[in-house]
């Protein structure tokens, strides 16, 4: 599944084509994805305008001009495609695609087109009033963004003090940070040297603040992300850029899919072990992550 890197990127590169000019028509090749579309969703979206695109954890969020926000999750394999325009009226793909994976449509008055592509349709889109976004089921639980000023290490260690789960668990909660997942986690874990097995409560000190290792994931985890967002995210199946492009994190990765590799801290003689933990694999040297 995308995680924050490659949902922010897939943000950038709509940004700006899906801001501004106003949507002219919307053509639903199928009546659901995950969910079935809200009733009358092609009506609702045209002839508005996306004032602002932002994204939440994993969910892109189009603020439009009529006070609602269109909501879209990439699932698993769910991409956007910006197709060129020609003056001569013919729209050019911008990548070899299966057109039968193309279920919805926008196109915007200043001629653009964003084709959303998902084969095995686990991505969805909702049309919810902004005002109640915040208490809305798909966001009311949600923690604090990774990359904003409220991820500090004192908050964190308020929301990890007690806590006897793996750290690992505990990072991939969405209610104590949002929008971490799998990869980004296990090397965040290892530029920080902690143990994913570790207890996350095993961090704070007797008076509730953070110790040295949770000041140092912090930093470990912004650099990581914004390091990857970067490149464009991480390339393993089904991501890609909104112009077709791979991303290319997944060449810095230092411990994730690098089971029996060895360890690239300067001076540690071990290697990257993989364990499971809650169906997931995970990746980490036992040698110089404690």
């Amino acid at each position: 599944m995308p995680e924050l890197p490659e949902v922010e990127t897939v943000r950038r590169g709509l940004e700006p084509v899906f801001t501004g000019s106003p949507i002219e028509r919307v053509e639903l090749r199928r009546g659901d994805l995950r969910f079935p579309f809200p009733q009358s969703f092609a009506a609702r979206l045209e002839g508005r305008r996306v004032a602002a695109l932002g994204r939440r954890a994993k969910y892109l969020v189009g603020a439009l001009d009529d006070e609602t926000a269109l909501v879209m999750h990439l699932g698993m394999s769910g991409s956007f495609r910006i197709d060129a325009f020609d003056p001569e009226g013919v729209f050019h793909r911008a990548r070899d695609t299966k057109a039968a994976h193309d279920h919805v449509v926008f196109d915007f008055a200043s001629g653009a087109r964003v084709t959303y592509n998902d084969p095995r349709r686990f991505g969805f889109m909702l049309l919810v009033p902004f005002a109640e976004l915040p208490a809305h089921p798909l966001f009311a639980g949600l923690g604090v963004e990774p990359l904003g000023p409220e991820l500090t290490p004192e908050r964190l260690a308020a929301a990890l003090a007690g806590r006897k789960a793996p750290l690992k668990a505990a990072l991939l909660d969405q209610r104590i940070i949002a929008g971490l997942g799998n990869i980004y986690v296990c090397e965040a874990l290892h530029r920080a040297h902690l143990s994913p097995l570790r207890a996350a409560g095993a961090l704070i000190d007797a008076k509730g603040r953070p110790k040295r290792g949770l000041i140092d994931l912090v930093g470990a985890i912004r650099e990581v992300l914004r390091e990857a967002i970067e490149a464009g995210g991480s390339s393993l199946r089904d991501h890609r850029q909104t112009d077709g492009s791979l991303g290319y994190f997944q060449h810095s990765f230092r411990v994730y899919d690098r089971e029996d590799a060895p360890c690239p801290t300067p001076g540690c003689r071990g290697q990257v072990s993989r364990v499971a933990q809650s169906g997931r694999s995970t990746f980490f040297c036992r040698e110089c992550q404690k």
